[in-house]
């Protein structure tokens, strides 16, 4: 009877702490658990929780491996506490390790960029304290770099890199990178920051184009917590390339990027046209002739390093022409891009099927856009009271060939007409 009634005992209380607890939500992964608001909005930024570290994982081609959950508590813009910051992300220690909760401000006017970027510090917060259990108290905790979280946002896929690679265009003096790495973006005019959040961008693709360029990044933000106070020093500790001559190489990157600058957008036709140049995939073997597959042929099999390699060209590729491709086609060169990343990291599940989507979609939009030309031609040549003067020739040489011949009056012109005349036809 005591143990029955020791049972129900556990079980009411039990029941009444579930019923105190307030609502929440946990992500897919179970690192990221939400609370407040309603079930929709919760949703919503656990999907942008999950997302957010794929790109990030995606790019260093990592897998999840996290140990310390993120809290994520989400309250409502109140009118009597306007002072509230939109996004607070508050770290400290405990006996058990780190502890992360990120307090988000949630209103009508809700900045989705800065909610990412918050929880990309706090994913990276969680990599660099992730081996480090035993942390002593009062200890000072280092955070991740500025130029990583805003390289690693501007890689993400589908982002739009035309800005920053104008704003690297438009400096006339590089920025050394020791200088690049001492700035405080929060310290800077709006286009100081949009050149930092472009350097940004720079170094972490160089970095990544390295050899194990990701597996030495992870590295990198593992050791953070243990860095010195010299920034320089401590990536060229991890990264061989910038060993011997950083500076040359930092400069050599800034300037391939700022050779991408381009002043004229391609025209639809050009753009589809390249587009099919690159997804037309060279594959090149030791001692083999150069093949040439499709895209979705590499969808059927597992890659070989040959293939990975042509696969990595290939996402440097599109990085380089969707800011030239005309503004329709740019959402498919973006999600080209996210496919070819899936492809390179062996994720084969549903692309082919993309890929065929994809290429309906792009049948239909030419077809479209055929429809959209003629009828402009159409219209310029016959409704328009002034035109660009395409057609300027073709329109005199109609007129012309509708007026009446004008008659001669020279003597012999005379007598022929007046034969033509007298005898008819």
């Amino acid at each position: 009877m005591k143990c029955v009634m020791a049972l129900l005992c556990s079980a009411l209380t039990w029941q009444a702490a579930s019923a105190a607890q307030p609502e929440h939500s946990t992500s897919p992964s179970r690192q990221f658990v939400i609370y407040g608001a309603d079930a929709k909005v919760r949703g919503a930024i656990s999907g942008l929780a999950e997302q957010t570290k794929t790109n990030l994982l995606g790019l260093m081609r990592q897998h999840d491996d996290w140990k310390t959950p993120v809290v994520v508590n989400l309250q409502s813009q109140q009118s009597n506490l306007p002072e509230l910051p939109p996004a607070d992300l508050r770290f400290s220690q405990t006996g058990f390790g780190i502890k992360l909760q990120l307090d988000l401000t949630i209103s009508k006017n809700v900045d989705v960029s800065l909610v990412e970027r918050e929880l990309l510090r706090a994913i990276l917060l969680e990599m660099v304290y992730r081996n480090q259990p035993h942390i002593t108290a009062g200890a000072v905790l280092v955070e991740p770099p500025d130029w990583l979280i805003d390289g690693a946002l501007a890689l993400a896929p589908g982002r739009e890199h035309g800005p920053l690679i104008e704003a690297l265009g438009h400096t006339e003096k590089p920025m050394p990178l020791e200088k690049f790495l001492r700035q405080r973006p929060g310290l800077l005019d709006s286009t100081g920051r949009t050149l930092y959040r472009a350097c940004s961008f720079a170094l972490v693709q160089m970095l990544l184009d390295t050899k194990n360029g990701g597996a030495q990044l992870a590295k990198y933000i593992d050791h953070l917590s243990d860095s010195s106070n010299d920034p320089l020093a401590n990536l060229q500790a991890q990264f061989p390339l910038l060993a011997d001559d950083a500076e040359r190489t930092w400069q050599l990157a800034l300037n391939r990027l700022k050779s991408l600058q381009t002043f004229r957008l391609l025209t639809f036709a050009e753009s589809e046209r390249r587009l099919d140049e690159l997804l037309s995939v060279k594959i090149s073997d030791p001692k083999k002739p150069v093949k040439v597959v499709r895209l979705d042929e590499l969808t059927q099999h597992k890659l070989s390093a040959s293939e990975k390699m042509a696969l990595d060209q290939l996402k440097r590729d599109l990085l380089v022409l969707i800011p030239q491709t005309n503004p329709v086609l740019r959402p498919i060169g973006h999600e080209y891009q996210e496919i070819v990343a899936l492809l390179a990291r062996g994720k084969r599940r549903g692309l082919p099927q993309r890929l065929s989507r994809l290429e309906l979609t792009r049948q239909q939009l030419a077809a479209r856009m055929t429809e959209i030309d003629d009828y402009l031609n159409w219209f310029e040549a016959t409704q328009m009271n002034s035109g660009s003067g395409n057609f300027t020739g073709y329109l005199k040489a109609l007129d012309q060939s509708q007026v009446p011949a004008q008659r001669r009056h020279d003597p012999l012109s005379v007598y022929v007409d007046a034969l033509e005349d007298q005898f008819g036809d």
